[in-house]
């Protein structure tokens, strides 16, 4: 997973460079796919193919494609964060998830331009680089800085949304909107947020950093509190002490 990660990014990179001359076209209502995109999916399917050549996939611009295997298929986004690039923010990721039968047991999430690499196995924790993470430690919501995604244009929800926001800032320290979920969930993983909310994702978005959470020592649920639905989408994730009243507030009932 490292080393497909780190050949598409080589890419990524050069087109990330050269910004104003990506091919660029529309695939939905604010929802981009440029060439950078699809040349790195590509080159993402190539090296998985090589290392696991009887695993399924989970593709963000290719779709489904079952595996002889059965029981494994990855979870890929060769961009998460498509708009930041490009408008040339350097904010956006790789993401590579590894499910066996319904469970994500290995996850991947690369900022090629930061060279900060997520990684997690299911059992043997979460890391950064050659660093273990640990999510915060931060038991007071006034003190928490947490993190959350806004519906686009052309997607539903924008009025329960801001009626979760309107319930939460008064509570917290602040709230960030940085537009990749995969590094939302990183950035709980590693104690940068407190604590993410966000609905309506897609499961290549959100099956590594789940696997980062957890093995980070953090909670991830649905906003009911029960286990997080890949194909629902809907994910509160927070450490152990700030995840209940997050999803109070969430409610409506603090």
């Amino acid at each position: 997973m490292t080393a497909a990660a780190q050949k598409a990014a080589r890419g990524l990179k050069r087109d990330f460079g050269e910004i104003e001359q990506l091919q660029v076209s529309r695939k939905g209502p604010s929802d981009f796919v440029s060439a950078a995109d699809v040349k790195a999916e590509k080159v993402l399917r190539q090296e998985l193919l090589k290392a696991r050549p009887r695993f399924g996939f989970l593709m963000e611009e290719s779709g489904e494609t079952k595996g002889e295997d059965g029981h494994h298929r990855w979870i890929v986004d060769p961009i998460d964060g498509t708009t930041n690039f490009l408008h040339g923010i350097p904010h956006f990721a790789i993401s590579i998830g590894l499910e066996m039968d319904g469970d994500i047991i290995a996850g991947l999430v690369f900022n090629p331009i930061a060279d900060e690499m997520y990684y997690a196995e299911k059992g043997k924790g979460a890391f950064l680089n050659d660093r273990r993470l640990r999510v915060s430690a931060r038991d007071s919501l006034a003190d928490a800085l947490l993190a959350t995604g806004i519906p686009f244009r052309g997607r539903p929800g924008h009025a329960p949304f801001l009626t979760e926001l309107e319930r939460v800032m008064p509570h917290v320290a602040g709230v960030r909107r940085a537009g990749t979920a995969s590094l939302d969930l990183a950035y709980v993983a590693s104690g940068r947020y407190d604590g993410y909310w966000e609905k309506g994702l897609q499961p290549w978005d959100v099956a590594a950093g789940i696997l980062l959470v957890r093995e980070a020592g953090g909670f991830i649920s649905d906003f009911d509190g029960s286990k997080e639905d890949l194909a629902k989408g809907h994910v509160v994730a927070a450490n152990a002490k700030l995840h209940k009243p997050i999803l109070d507030l969430l409610a409506g009932k603090a």
